[in-house]
């Protein structure tokens, strides 16, 4: 049985020239991409056009949306750029290696939040936030920044090969955890440009 704020919203949608439906409908969380976005807390639809300005037209931002598939993350050119990222956004509390201090670690096989064993999972994690003092950071990085700092998180990863699930199988063989001191050349190609200083 319908409950009388349904009924009332149906009359007026039938009184604006709508159909009974389409005053029921819901708001949808921004464009349609092949890949949902949820907060990692609530579980809530996380609407990815809002935040800060730009990053959003990368040929790897529009794969990522579509297939949840993230092409930076053997990518030097983005390592440098995710490494520097990471100093600036993450560090202050997941430590310069991932290593945990406020906030938990991110260098091993053991995640607080399951879903961020996905790359899909850790970006709505930095996009929309989650417990404790994790806020969001869709006004500090653009998506294509958020890409490239989850290839640095990964590129620190210490634990077992087997456990990386976003490694595809060729990745995982070839697969050489992260050593303290390992310097990546500021001219290092690929698909990312050297950051803006």
């Amino acid at each position: 049985m319908m409950n009388r704020t349904k009924i009332g919203a149906a009359l007026l949608g039938l009184a604006l020239g709508g159909g009974p439906l389409s005053a029921l409908a819901q708001p949808q969380a921004g464009p349609q991409t092949g890949v949902t976005f949820r907060n990692t807390v609530t579980g809530e639809a996380l609407d990815v056009t809002q935040g800060k300005e730009g990053g959003r037209d990368t040929p790897a931002v529009k794969k990522f949306l579509e297939t949840g598939e993230n092409t930076y993350i053997d990518d030097k050119s983005c390592l440098r750029n995710g490494e520097s990222l990471f100093a600036t956004s993450c560090s202050g509390c997941h430590g310069h290696l991932g290593e945990g201090k406020l906030g938990p670690g991110l260098n091993d096989n053991y995640w607080t939040y399951p879903s961020n064993t996905t790359d899909v999972g850790l970006f709505a994690t930095i996009f929309g936030g989650a417990n404790g003092m994790m806020g969001p950071h869709n006004e500090n990085l653009t998506p294509d920044e958020m890409l490239q700092t989850i290839a640095w998180i990964r590129h620190l990863y210490t634990g077992p090969a087997q456990d990386a699930a976003w490694l595809n199988d060729e990745q995982k063989k070839a697969y050489k955890p992260y050593k303290q001191g390992e310097v990546i050349p500021k001219d290092a190609k690929g698909q990312c440009k050297p950051l803006d200083e």
